[in-house]
């Protein structure tokens, strides 16, 4: 089984989604089509199997690489560089992960979403812990929309990347690192004392 997904795996990263057919994955396996049928049901089940082992394996380097660290301002910036060296180390779980060629909807999607979800949750959880503690509860909102703003940003700077290759995988994070780090430095500094009327700070 596990070479029936890697070789189907390969096709959908070469091909995407909508051109590739059960009968090719029959023969680039070497199994007759019902076999393939009886193991996974339709293609949209092959495509999860293919999704799940490119999913986990990014979110799983993203992790590890925020694990390693003991500030959260470098847990950011280890997680956006595990990131981008994913993408350039596997193309091909990058290709599966965020094929153009989806139908929108269905369990593929939400599987997607769900991978996203995981990776915003740990950008989230960076940015969070670099607030003042007694600003967390109340920030909620604004680390949700940040860290989504992060990853938005990531997913498209490897798009672009992709295209352009002007520039390095490490390169581009570094870019991406220094343009969202001051804007998180400034918004973590702790908020200044209340000016009285006066002109002068309450003692």
């Amino acid at each position: 089984m596990e070479q029936t997904v890697a070789a189907a795996h390969a096709l959908f990263a070469e091909r995407g989604y909508a051109a590739v057919t059960m009968d090719g994955v029959a023969a680039a396996v070497g199994v007759t089509k019902p076999l393939l049928y009886n193991y996974f049901g339709n293609k949209e089940q092959l495509y999860l199997a293919c999704l799940e082992r490119a999913g986990d394996g990014l979110v799983a380097t993203v992790v590890e690489a925020v694990g390693h660290t003991t500030e959260p301002a470098e847990a950011l910036r280890a997680g956006l560089r595990a990131f981008f060296d994913f993408v350039d180390e596997d193309r091909a779980a990058w290709a599966v992960l965020f094929d153009e060629t989806l139908p929108a909807g269905g369990d593929i999607a939400d599987q997607i979403s769900a991978y996203r979800t995981r990776l915003r949750d740990l950008t989230a959880a960076s940015i969070s812990q670099q607030l003042p503690a007694e600003r967390r509860e109340r920030a909620r909102t604004e680390v949700e929309a940040l860290s989504t703003a992060v990853m938005g940003a990531a997913e498209a700077l490897v798009r672009w990347w992709l295209k352009d290759r002007s520039m390095s995988a490490a390169e581009v994070a570094e870019l991406l690192i220094k343009t969202v780090e001051p804007g998180l430095r400034m918004r973590s500094a702790p908020t200044p004392p209340k000016r009285s009327p006066g002109g002068s700070t309450p003692q």
